[in-house]
């Protein structure tokens, strides 16, 4: 087993490359800006450099494999890149890019996986998790756009298509809102930040931040009946989940997920109304890691790929 793991998570504007202890105790952490407006080829160069500098800083030689989270979905049947916000990486081989350039294998996943990876394993749902074999966790990010994730006995579940955990594209509002994914209501145009503030703007034809309008419930019938739509449409779009995965717990990521309503007892009276079950007894559980859990997610992929 090696003595370190190294992780990257390649967000939308930053690059954050982490090396671990086998224990993923923290030895070096550096972030840099993604520079996506540079282009596909700008983005490697400067993952590489960023690997490079850790490795000349620390005297530790680039290992044998490194964790790279990313944003969007990397097909193994196409070697591609898709439905990546950071659009320059659609239609490329990340994954043959960076081993080409690094003469190093990768272990790629997208950054909900490696949210969900962290979270469960060192953060939020640590303890649970660590109750006993076989334990599941499922792992949202609700912010610009809504993804998921899952782990199972330590290790994330990708599925046949490499797709498992993505409820954000699941049908919420038949014949909806148009979704960039080809469809209409998908959960992500409901529940998402954007699509929030999007609903409060119709209502009273003023733009506000999402934490805003949250802050302005009690007092404001438009903020309120926003917020009110959140917890309806989550608690609707979760149920669903549970009925067919049903996990020990549940781990909120993203903006949206900072919002006190998702953990009230309104919204788990919603999600009991679609549960096949009279009582809720998974709990709701806001991140610890910060926004760095994607980077120490991507070392775990690495940890757990040698076990």
């Amino acid at each position: 087993m090696n003595e370190r793991y190294w992780g990257v998570d390649l967000g939308g504007t930053k690059i954050e490359a982490v090396i671990t202890d086998r224990n993923m105790n923290q030895l070096i952490r550096r972030r840099i800006p993604t520079g996506a407006d540079s282009g596909y080829e700008r983005i490697l160069r400067r993952i590489v450099g960023l690997l490079e500098e850790l490795s000349e800083e620390t005297g530790f030689p680039l290992p044998p494999r490194i964790g790279i989270g990313t944003p969007g979905r990397y097909e193994e049947a196409s070697c591609s890149m898709s439905n990546s916000n950071t659009r320059c990486l659609n239609g490329r081989d990340l994954k043959g890019d960076l081993e080409y350039l690094l003469r190093r294998e990768t272990v790629i996943a997208n950054d909900a996986n490696c949210f969900v990876l962290a979270e469960s394993l060192l953060g939020a749902g640590r303890d649970i998790m660590c109750e006993g074999g076989g334990r599941t966790a499922f792992g949202m990010i609700i912010g610009t756009g809504v993804g998921g994730g899952i782990v199972s006995g330590g290790r994330v579940l990708t599925g046949a298509h490499g797709i498992a955990g993505e409820w954000g594209h699941n049908v919420l509002v038949p014949d909806g809102e148009p979704c960039y994914c080809g469809k209409r209501g998908c959960v992500e145009t409901v529940i998402s930040g954007p699509a929030l503030e999007g609903y409060y703007r119709s209502l009273t034809g003023s733009s506000k931040p999402l934490m805003e309008i949250a802050g302005m419930a009690a007092e404001d019938s438009a903020a309120e009946a926003t917020i009110r739509r959140l917890s309806g449409y989550f608690g609707a779009a979760l149920a669903a989940v549970l009925n067919i995965l049903d996990p020990h717990c549940c781990i909120i990521g993203g903006g949206v997920g900072n919002i006190d309503s998702l953990y009230s007892e309104e919204t788990r009276g919603i999600i009991e109304d679609g549960l096949f079950s009279q009582k809720l007894m998974v709990p709701l559980l806001k991140p610890r890691l910060g926004d760095s859990a994607g980077v120490f997610g991507a070392a775990l992929l690495v940890a757990g790929h040698e076990t």
